[in-house]
């Protein structure tokens, strides 16, 4: 766990943005029973923890993906985030739809994007990757080239690094599972006996409370 990936993690925590509960699941809408719920539109709610996580992004974007000459926020949760980085990076900024609409132009792609361009996809978090890279099909499909993907959180699963090394699309988080869960027991959150059960959910989620 990185200082930085520390802090971030703290901030989500602050804003109520994570919730730990390994005693009480939360159902996701896959089904699968999770210890851990991450809603990082709560982060927005709170000014100067958004400014922190805004230039945390930032700091990440501009060191680790300097090509980029477009961000892509996608819709919805990392639509505000993309937009925020954009303005302060002075990037022109797009976001993607789940599908096209159904009306009027009916675009997927929302703003001015042209064929050739480097774009960098912003996401609020990472869980399989499968929605996060369907948005790359789409980007893709478009004639851009898709540079990278910055999140603010990852759960780190097995199968999300397989999903974006088949799909040759290197990313990077803000923070992570491990840090959170890590800052957790260091803060007293969970306990120390809790942390074989919230490590053994990472590694079969779909599996984990049945």
């Amino acid at each position: 766990m990185t200082s930085n990936e520390k802090a971030v993690a703290e901030k989500l925590l602050q804003s109520g943005a994570v919730k730990l509960n390994p005693q009480q699941p939360f159902t996701w809408a896959s089904g699968w029973k999770s210890p851990i719920y991450c809603d990082n539109r709560k982060v927005l709610s709170f000014p100067f923890i958004r400014d922190f996580v805004k230039s945390e992004m930032c700091n990440v974007i501009f060191e680790q993906f300097p090509d980029a000459g477009v961000l892509a926020g996608v819709a919805t949760a990392g639509i505000p985030w993309g937009a925020m980085a954009a303005d302060q990076l002075k990037l022109p900024y797009v976001y993607v739809r789940p599908k096209p609409k159904e009306h009027g132009l009916g675009n997927q792609i929302e703003g001015a994007l042209e064929a050739g361009q480097k774009v960098l996809v912003i996401e609020d978090l990472i869980s399989t990757g499968k929605s996060s890279l369907q948005v790359v099909d789409v980007l893709r499909n478009a004639g851009v080239e898709v540079v990278g993907m910055v999140s603010i959180f990852n759960y780190g699963f097995d199968l999300a690094v397989a999903n974006f090394e088949k799909a040759g699309v290197p990313f990077k988080s803000l923070t992570n599972y491990n840090a959170l869960i890590q800052l957790a027991l260091e803060k007293g959150i969970v306990a120390p006996e809790m942390e074989p059960l919230l490590l053994e959910w990472r590694s079969n989620p779909a599996e984990w409370g049945k």
